[in-house]
């Protein structure tokens, strides 16, 4: 055979490979909504869950959930965004910053059951959180701060050295020509990566059925007290979420439509995720054509 039919093979293959792999996912997304989405209603988005009776709601597991994200990420932000300037523009090359990486690497690779039971020994155990949010939030900040660290780091290595030397050129310092350069060109990549980050952090169930908690216990929306467990904006109460009460049906099994509930929770939680991630592509694009002026 002569180099083009070789290539026309590999072509073919590659197309065939890509095809079996979109056929798939769309095969799954396609399976869980259509099984999922008949159940889900205004009345199921909003209704309170039933242990054991029929016609249960997710509305305080969807309100968890979206809670818990904002705390993960008030959290979480601000040291991912430093720990990766700080690799990216101040780091030397060295032991240190290699053990760095590597320990960067190494917690991006645990398991989250792992991450939650190590959270449930520190946060909920020995700083004697319980079960509630911060303890949820902290955990998800430990499985999740890896990989937005990676990604601020590489969007501001994206940038062109150019920028940083056009800013040093006009006088202004390291660090202002950091804050006002380099993280202004990087952010449509860091903001895209902090949004695919939350989708992550919003299905995530196995690092939060040991810090967060398994239960949802009626809130009371009059009480603004952020020390009361009854408050909605209480970081100290159980917080059972979206992606642990479908684990928690399927486990327990104690109510009778448990095929349904599951069935719709699962459905809204994987439009939710498909929103988080489609946002970070079209958020992301906004942003470069809005500080480009591309």
């Amino acid at each position: 055979m002569n180099a083009k039919k070789w290539d026309k093979i590999a072509t073919a293959t590659l197309y065939t490979i890509a095809s079996i792999i979109v056929l798939i996912l769309a095969s799954l997304l396609i399976y869980i909504l259509v099984r999922g989405l008949p159940h889900v209603s205004w009345q199921f988005l909003t209704g309170k869950s039933s242990s054991y009776q029929a016609g249960g709601g997710i509305g305080i597991q969807l309100y968890n959930s979206f809670f818990l994200l904002v705390i993960t990420l008030l959290i979480s932000i601000p040291l991912s965004l430093g720990a990766g300037i700080y690799l990216s523009e101040y780091a030397k090359k060295g032991r240190m910053t290699n053990f760095i990486r590597t320990c960067i690497e190494i917690l991006s690779s645990l398991p989250s059951v792992v991450v939650g039971l190590f959270g449930y020994l520190i946060f909920v155990v020995q700083f004697e959180y319980g079960f509630s949010i911060v303890s949820g939030a902290l955990a998800l900040t430990v499985f999740n701060l890896p990989q937005m660290t990676r990604s601020v780091e590489d969007s501001l290595r994206n940038v062109h050295h150019t920028q940083r030397e056009a800013g040093l050129a006009l006088g202004i310092s390291r660090w202002e020509t950091v804050l006002h350069v380099v993280v202004p060109e990087a952010l449509p990549s860091i903001v895209t990566g902090i949004v695919l980050a939350s989708g992550r952090i919003f299905g995530e169930a196995a690092a939060l059925i040991y810090t967060a908690g398994q239960s949802a216990p009626a809130l009371d929306w009059s009480n603004w007290n952020p020390l009361s467990v009854t408050s909605p904006i209480s970081i100290f109460r159980q917080a059972e979420t979206l992606s642990v009460h479908i684990w928690k049906v399927n486990s327990e099994g104690t109510i009778p439509d448990a095929t349904q509930v599951s069935a719709g929770s699962a459905a809204v939680l994987l439009v939710v995720i498909l929103i988080f991630n489609l946002s970070a592509r079209t958020l992301g694009k906004k942003l470069h054509s809005k500080l480009t002026s591309a």
